[in-house]
Order: C-alpha cells, then sequence, then structure tokens
C-alpha cells in the first residue's frame, strides 16, 4: 500500500456498477474517471421545472433505449465544465445518494448527453473520495453474476 493511503480505503476497479435507490435505478454501469472533477450522468429530454427542479430521462443501456427511468428532482446548482475535447458547456447538476458496493453517499451528478459513450455514467473524483482504483481490473466491489447460458 503507498504511503499515506489510509488503511481502510476500498479498492475499485476502472469501472463500477452503481445503484441510485430514490430514483429505482439499479447497477448502472458507470466508469470511475480521476481526471474528471465531477461525476455525469447520461440523460435525455431535460426539461427545466419551476421552482428550481428538473424532469429528465435517465438512459439505463446503450443499445436498449427503451430502457429509460423518468426522474424529476432539484436542481443542485448550475455550472461550466470543460468536456473531453477539451469545450466549456454549462450544465444542469443535480444531487443523489449513489450507492458502489457497501458504501452511500450523496454524489453531485452533471446531466449530459453521453449517448456515444459506453458507460451511462462518468465518476469523477468528487465522488471517488476515500476510493483506491485499480485499473488493471473491473467491477471489484460491484461485479455482477454472469447469467448461465442457455
Amino acid at each position: 500500500m503507498r504511503k499515506g493511503a489510509p488503511r481502510d480505503s476500498l479498492v475499485i476497479g476502472w469501472n463500477e456498477y452503481v445503484d441510485i435507490p430514490a430514483w429505482g435505478i439499479r447497477q448502472l454501469r458507470a466508469k470511475v474517471d480521476t481526471g474528471a472533477k465531477s461525476s455525469a450522468l447520461h440523460v435525455e429530454d431535460i426539461e427545466v421545472l419551476p421552482r428550481g427542479r428538473v424532469r429528465f430521462y435517465v438512459v439505463l443501456h446503450r443499445r436498449k433505449r427503451d430502457r429509460r427511468v423518468r426522474v424529476e428532482t432539484r436542481i443542485h446548482r448550475r455550472g461550466r465544465v470543460r468536456s473531453s475535447n477539451g469545450e466549456y458547456a454549462e450544465r444542469i447538476f443535480v444531487r443523489a445518494r449513489v450507492v458502489i458496493g457497501p458504501v452511500q453517499r450523496e454524489v453531485e451528478l452533471s446531466l449530459v448527453d453521453r449517448r456515444k459513450m459506453i458507460h451511462r455514467m462518468l465518476l469523477g473524483r468528487t465522488a471517488l473520495a476515500g476510493f483506491l482504483v485499480d485499473v488493471n481490473h473491473r467491477a471489484l466491489l460491484t461485479g455482477r453474476k454472469k447469467r448461465a447460458l442457455r
């Protein structure tokens, strides 16, 4: 273990499956990205509502686009984010309780179109505090059981 690393840190893989219980979302595939400060969630049909609220659809699967969950929640803030292509964009941020393995925490999520990306969610540094990332493995905490072939 590296000097200065907490002894009780959980080790996670370069991707994990996360739950957002309040929104009825289970085992959403998320990429762990220590290079990104904030976390991002793939959504469609964002509708800003009165009284600081927002409605959107969380698209759960890359190919099965009909697998989606409608969410309405409070806008936490709006902010500028530099995307992976280096361009700045204004985004809406919301907060949600996210479960990663045995850990539950409140995470700030930017709402964005990640249609071209493999992972529906990106977990940035602020969501990863207390974890150690093993880039040689995937889903160390949340590995899904493989279905038996029929």
